[in-house]
């Protein structure tokens, strides 16, 4: 991790000590939100004076609000304009107030950047759009984005990375030479569809890249498995493998859809179909379905042709069990 150690003496300079502003650092880049166990865990300490002190200090100065749920513990938003100032970041969204699941989610990210602070974060959208866009030469146009209205008469904001999800360099195995990580951060009430979702909005972008790892950050690691075969069929699998053969499923599919064919919906069929006309909606897909279905294009030609573009790529799926810190906000399936 990147510490400017002049932004570092500037939060030192609002009467904080060196380990206090390192951690206000962290927290103002990549989460917003926090709890005194988050603060405990990286400074070394326990129970008592030290702790207590940072509270009070970041509250009586007006830096930050401390939010009581449930009578379970506190969580604590940094919000102030004069602690983002000082690392001259006094634009980012962390300053907001925001929902009980994001702030749910963002206390797990926090404790999955304390414990791996030696990972080299691109910190800010311009970071992440800088790297692929000027680094890896890419298209901005391939950039995960969202379009955010402006006041009335302006122009509409688009914003890349708003998930803000840790986007970092590192090697996949010791000795490894370092692949760009993609992350995806589950709080305990991500649905399959959710993390599908997500990756959706990321195919154009890795679709560009010969490497890369995707990692699935989580406090239990209940959804693991299903997330991981989710990946399988919706990134990992049409990225490595001969296209030919779902091309040719994409179209039985598709043509029995139109053709009313089915009289009890298939879920697996019509998910597929539904990311598959994600993936293949170019001009030429079109053009060659309208082939195919009339007769005068065969499933030999089409094999032919798309077993050439078997891509030389590696696509790497993790998990990452957070073992941080209970939080006031953790989801507990026994109080419903």
């Amino acid at each position: 991790m990147n510490l400017r150690t002049d932004q570092i003496e500037r939060i030192k300079d609002l009467g904080y000590t060196e380990s206090e502003a390192r951690f206000l650092y962290i927290v103002a880049i990549h989460s917003g939100y926090f709890t005194l166990g988050q603060f405990r865990t990286f400074t070394g300490t326990r129970y008592g004076k030290r702790p207590t002190s940072f509270a009070h200090k970041l509250t009586e100065r007006g830096h930050a609000a401390a939010r009581d749920y449930l009578r379970r513990g506190f969580v604590f938003h940094l919000f102030s304009r004069t602690v983002y100032g000082q690392i001259e970041k006094d634009n980012l969204r962390n300053r907001r107030r925001h929902s009980f699941d994001f702030i749910r989610t963002r206390l797990v990210l926090l404790d999955f950047i304390l414990a791996n602070q030696d990972l080299a974060y691109f910190e800010t959208e311009q970071d992440k759009v800088s790297f692929f866009c000027e680094s890896l030469g890419l298209s901005k146009n391939l950039l995960p984005a969202r379009v955010y209205d402006g006041d009335p008469g302006s122009r509409p904001a688009i914003r890349h990375f708003v998930d803000k999800f840790p986007l970092f360099l590192a090697p996949p195995s010791p000795g490894a030479s370092p692949v760009v990580t993609f992350s995806f951060v589950d709080s305990g009430s991500a649905t399959v569809s959710d993390f599908a979702t997500h990756l959706v909005a990321f195919q154009a972008l890795l679709r560009q890249l010969g490497t890369f790892r995707f990692v699935y950050i989580a406090p239990k690691d209940a959804p693991f498995r299903r997330a991981e075969e989710r990946f399988k069929s919706v990134m990992k699998r049409p990225l490595e493998c001969d296209i030919s053969a779902d091309i040719l499923r994409y179209f039985a599919i598709r043509k029995k859809w139109e053709n009313r064919e089915y009289v009890v919906p298939v879920t697996e069929d019509l998910e597929f179909l539904s990311e598959a006309k994600r993936r293949f909606q170019t001009d030429r897909f079109e053009y060659l379905y309208g082939s195919w279905r009339s007769g005068s294009l065969n499933e030999r030609d089409l094999q032919v042709e798309f077993r050439q573009l078997v891509p030389d790529r590696t696509v790497i799926f993790e998990t990452y069990l957070v073992k941080g810190n209970p939080s006031p906000l953790a989801v507990d399936g026994r109080r419903g």
